[in-house]
């Protein structure tokens, strides 16, 4: 293995769990646009808050997770297909 990728590989190494450390563990700020939360319609891994099975944002495990929420513009979320403005159980 060359020198460069040894010293580059051991960099990454090292700076990987600071970076992870870093990662947001609580809910999304609140947008800056009039917003709603909207349930149903995040990603896996997208949500902007806590969920009934994980603590914190960006934990949902599947997409379009029902009890899964992200902020959208005050309006959007009902012409979402799934979008809903309570938490569905599931």
């Amino acid at each position: 293995m060359k020198k460069t990728t040894l010293i580059a590989t051991a960099a990454a190494a090292i700076a990987a769990p600071l970076y992870i450390a870093s990662a947001q563990t609580g809910p999304a700020p609140a947008p800056k646009f009039k917003a709603e939360k909207c349930y149903g319609v995040s990603k896996a891994g997208g949500n902007d808050c806590q969920t009934n099975t994980s603590s914190c944002a960006g934990t949902a495990k599947r997409d379009r997770q029902a009890d899964a929420w992200i902020y959208v513009p005050e309006g959007l979320c009902a012409k979402l297909a799934g979008g809903v403005a309570k938490a569905k159980q599931g």
